[in-house]
């Protein structure tokens, strides 16, 4: 999967956001929560997104796989390239990410989002 399909992906999904932060880093969210960071200008592509605490654990055994800086806590895993993945792992595991940070928002902004 390439940048474009990967951002494709992220942006089918209701009322997601993208914004660059750190000068660099191609951003989704929701209710302004990120659920994919990237990186496009690097080669190759990186990415980190939230996983569960099960994913986490069979990720992080992975080649190319390991804990997000500043995000492990939250339990973010970090992909040093983003081929890694095949587009069937990848859909599986963004519709997980961008799940987990709709549960977290609050009902009235989820309500408002209409996520």
């Amino acid at each position: 999967m390439n940048i474009e399909q990967l951002q494709t992906l992220a942006s089918s999904y209701k009322a997601v956001t993208e914004d660059i932060k750190w000068e660099s880093h191609l951003c989704f969210s929701v209710g302004e929560k990120m659920f994919l960071l990237t990186s496009p200008d690097e080669i190759p592509v990186s990415a980190c997104f939230k996983v569960s605490e099960e994913d986490f654990e069979e990720l992080i055994d992975r080649d190319g796989f390991r804990q997000a800086p500043h995000f492990a806590k939250r339990k973010w895993i970090y992909l040093d390239d983003i081929n890694k993945l095949g587009s069937k792992e990848w859909k599986m595991y963004l519709q997980r990410s961008y799940d987990s940070v709709v549960a977290k928002l609050t009902k009235k902004l989820r309500a408002e989002l209409g996520v």
